[in-house]
């Protein structure tokens, strides 16, 4: 299978997997939060690879710090949301812990690649 060359960014790999890992949690969610959280929470982590690989194939790096900025707001989304769903215990504590240190690490990620593409390298 031909790769590009997006799916090689380790910043690209953890925000697909934490994605993955939305998907799985909200899946436990009671059947009434299908259309509300649940579908909130699935649309704002989808929107993080997204808007990453939105900025890689832009050609300066204004559009590329752009769309990692929206890709920042989308995980800071994504923590309220995750934060909510814990405090109603949706989600088992550990569980809520794990996450929130993956978001936090990718958080990081995201800051440090926008920082990189900002000093136009």
């Amino acid at each position: 299978m031909a790769r590009f060359g997006f799916q090689n960014l380790n910043v690209y790999q953890d925000s697909k997997n934490l994605v993955l890992e939305c998907y799985r949690l909200t899946k436990q969610f009671p059947d009434g939060e299908r259309y509300a959280l649940v579908q909130q929470m699935n649309r704002a982590a989808i929107s993080i690879p997204s808007n990453i690989v939105e900025g890689y194939s832009r050609a300066s790096a204004k559009e590329k710090s752009h769309f990692l900025n929206i890709a920042y707001g989308s995980l800071m989304e994504l923590v309220c949301q995750f934060e909510i769903a814990c405090a109603l215990g949706y989600v088992p504590s550990e569980q809520c812990d794990a996450f929130m240190r993956r978001a936090h690490d990718l958080a990081v990620r995201i800051s440090n690649f926008r920082a990189h593409v900002e000093r136009g390298r």
